[in-house]
């Protein structure tokens, strides 16, 4: 996943960088007032978040819910929100983003924060096995109830992460009147009236890139945007690298075709879905992305770029802009 860089004047807005969920948290207030609220509660969105469905934490409340496989489990509002999210994702993509895929995961290396995964000296690759699939868990919403069949790891990592961006959003404009954004490692979400002009968000594919050295530049002013990429969640298993995007139907990394792919949505969760859904989709992800009709951008990795659904061509710029696009 990359991180869209903020852009927007900082003298004239509020904002507040740190790490969390692996990656950097971003919150940005319209108001600089409502900063330190805004931070205040971004912070406890994560902590519920990281302790509902984290599964590098014993403590967490998925982890028990694995320990107890095969039995009916009542679980937290938090974690059911997370899972009906998941199980709705996987449906509205037609698996591509699929919360099973947590064992192929974890064979491929990815079993513990990215931080130490990376740091890990390369070992041998099991053969990648297919996902379970989202509908072998029993999922009964009304009730708060899931079921998770024994051998099957649920990761919530594709969805749970633009989930609490939305949460975040949403909760700390209902609370101090501001405008805000919310950037998790790439996964932004808006509520509230934006700064003029909208937010200015730089795409890159690196998150390490400066501000000044990001060519592409999105206004935006509701909503969600998201990035999912290849090149930076990436470490050597065996004899090759591999990412963290996986294709459920293979269990194994997604195949190279795309290298960074950037959607807009009415909501973070939803952009997070495409785009990420995207990665997995390949050479077919054009037609996909087209019948969304979500504004998209998608670089392949021979470097051709392609926009849909107005997202405006590289370098386009609406008359008075600046260094700002529509999107």
């Amino acid at each position: 996943m990359t991180a869209p860089l903020l852009l927007n004047d900082t003298t004239e807005i509020g904002l507040r960088e740190f790490s969390a969920l692996g990656s950097k948290a971003v919150v940005a207030t319209a108001t600089p007032d409502a900063i330190d609220v805004a931070a205040a509660i971004l912070h406890e969105e994560l902590v519920a978040i990281d302790m509902a469905c984290s599964r590098f934490r014993r403590d967490s409340e998925i982890s028990r819910v694995h320990r107890e496989a095969g039995s009916t489990v009542e679980v937290s509002p938090l974690l059911a929100e997370a899972i009906d999210t998941a199980l709705r994702v996987a449906e509205d993509t037609d698996g591509a983003v699929d919360p099973t895929v947590g064992t192929a995961v974890i064979e491929l290396g990815y079993d513990r924060d990215f931080a130490a995964v990376a740091r890990r000296p390369a070992t041998v690759v099991t053969t990648p096995r297919p996902a379970p699939g989202w509908r072998c868990v029993a999922w009964d919403a009304r009730r708060r109830r899931v079921t998770v069949p024994f051998g099957v790891v649920l990761d919530l990592g594709a969805t749970a992460k633009a989930l609490a961006a939305d949460r975040a959003a949403s909760r700390i404009a209902a609370v101090t009147g501001s405008g805000v954004l919310v950037n998790l490692g790439g996964d932004v979400s808006l509520a509230g009236p934006a700064p003029d002009g909208g937010w200015a968000v730089g795409i890159s594919l690196l998150c390490t890139t400066a501000p000044q050295d990001t060519h592409v530049v999105v206004a935006i002013r509701q909503g969600g945007l998201a990035s999912s990429g290849t090149a930076v969640r990436t470490w050597i298993r065996g004899d090759r690298r591999v990412h963290h995007i996986i294709d459920p139907e293979t269990g194994d990394t997604a195949g190279s075709y795309w290298r960074l792919v950037s959607v807009a949505a009415p909501s973070c969760v939803e952009a997070n879905a495409a785009s990420t859904a995207a990665i997995v989709w390949g050479p077919s992800a054009i037609d996909r992305l087209s019948a969304l009709a979500l504004p998209c951008r998608l670089v392949g990795d021979d470097g051709t770029v392609v926009v849909l659904g107005g997202w405006p061509a590289d370098g386009e710029r609406p008359p008075g802009s600046g260094t700002r696009s529509e999107a």
